[in-house]
């Protein structure tokens, strides 16, 4: 019956004007490709932030004001709001608007993850016993409360480990640690950052926790894909050419499509299909990251939400969609199951910060954007804004696009494009 009444709800906005409500943090980089996804498929756009928006007192249709800390306020929230102004989807950006999505979708009988499976996506300690309970290889692990000895948990623990918080994502507060004293100091500086009152208010309970966890080397890769009705379709594999060893665990360069030999793949197809299904993940798009030795494929994060940053631009499928349309179309119950990727190698560089202090300017963006095979550099930091490198910081200095003929060459590109800027920071600021 639920069903049934999202396929009418859906069907009669969409003769008209479909209508989405996007759920996107004020942190979020991703607003505008968005809401310009949604202009050209013709769908009207609620944004569901967690601050007023501009001019939202005078079109209060376009603008919803939800305490996404709360995914059930937020659902009565979005009901109240969608009983005027029905919605024909939902679409979350980041981990916790997947949880909210969920809850909201499930509220207003749109196709939707179970609240559950998002809330075990975004959780990392919920997302390893599931994992293990249902047999998909993932580390060992156990979540240790904060408050505890850190050296005395530390004599129990075989090495190297990596410890990290349970709700952050990014790799913010991620260090590996090989030895006793190593896993003290980690302890005490993930302790640190798990008391600061953002971070806190964010995590909540989750915030008083710190999951320890086997290293696994090994290359690793991310996974792009879209769940309709909990069947996966790959969207897109990425290498990872940059050795994620530690102590920190800072994303850089994104390849696709992937180098791996062809049964390589298949493999982590089949983990990560195998995972979704351990979550219980139904519908939307998810972001596998696993890494691959020779025991095969191990699952280390799968998120129920697209790639983050400004990643998704170097994605493109049929005749120049964007990922947010793919995701769109598809939240709208149009038919997405002949889109392909485009067949050209591209690539991004998630542009890391080197050292804290405060951005005074950025040199060579013109050179960066002369070299062959590069589409575009985008700069995200503000200018006179403090910088802060992980663990402790959530955000990097910019993204590097590129697009080649050879997965060797767009990589190629990245760093030689990143190689030609500058950026002035000051230490002692």
């Amino acid at each position: 019956m639920r069903r049934r009444a999202a396929t009418h709800r859906t069907t009669r906005n969409a003769a008209s004007r479909p209508r989405v409500l996007l759920l996107l943090p004020t942190t979020t980089y991703r607003a505008h490709d968005f809401i310009e996804a949604a202009t050209k498929l013709g769908a009207e756009t609620v944004v569901g932030s967690d601050q007023s928006q501009a001019l939202q007192d005078l079109q209060p249709t376009r603008g919803l004001t939800i305490e996404l800390r709360d995914p059930v306020k937020s659902a009565d929230q979005i009901a109240a709001f969608a009983a005027r102004h029905p919605l024909s989807a939902v679409i979350p950006t980041d981990d916790e608007t997947a949880v909210v999505a969920a809850v909201a979708s499930a509220r207003l009988g749109l196709p939707h993850n179970p609240p559950g499976a998002a809330r075990a996506a975004r959780r990392k300690d919920e997302l390893r016993r599931l994992l293990e309970a249902a047999g998909v290889r993932t580390p060992r692990h156990a979540a240790i409360g904060v408050g505890v000895d850190p050296a005395a948990a530390a004599r129990g623990q075989v090495y190297p480990v990596v410890l990290k918080p349970t709700f952050l994502a990014a790799s913010r507060g991620v260090i590996r640690a090989d030895t006793p004293d190593q896993f003290t100091t980690a302890f005490r500086r993930i302790e640190s950052l798990l008391a600061r009152p953002d971070v806190q208010e964010r995590g909540g309970d989750d915030a008083r926790r710190i999951l320890v966890e086997q290293f696994v080397p090994g290359l690793e890769v991310a996974v792009e894909g879209l769940l309709t009705r909990g069947e996966l379709r790959v969207l897109a594999i990425f290498d990872k050419p940059d050795p994620l060893d530690g102590p920190y665990f800072e994303e850089t360069i994104y390849v696709t499509p992937s180098r791996l030999e062809a049964a390589a793949q298949r493999a982590v197809t089949a983990t990560t299909v195998d995972a979704a299904r351990a979550l219980g993940l139904r519908e939307g798009p998810i972001h596998a990251e696993l890494r691959l030795n020779d025991r095969g494929p191990w699952l280390i994060e799968l998120a129920a939400r697209s790639i983050g940053g400004l990643c998704s631009r170097v994605l493109r499928f049929g005749t120049g969609l964007s990922l947010e349309e793919v995701i769109l179309k598809h939240a709208l119950g149009r038919d997405v199951s002949d889109l392909q990727r485009e067949p050209r190698p591209a690539g991004v560089m998630m542009i890391p910060i080197p050292r804290a202090g405060v951005l005074r300017g950025v040199s060579g963006v013109r050179e960066a954007r002369a070299v062959a095979g590069i589409d575009d550099v985008t700069i995200s930091a503000t200018l006179g804004r403090p910088l802060v490198p992980l663990p402790e910081g959530a955000s990097y200095l910019g993204f590097i696009f590129a697009r080649a003929d050879m997965p060797a060459a767009v990589e190629a590109a990245l760093r030689e494009a990143h190689g030609r800027l500058r950026f002035d920071i000051d230490p002692g600021a």
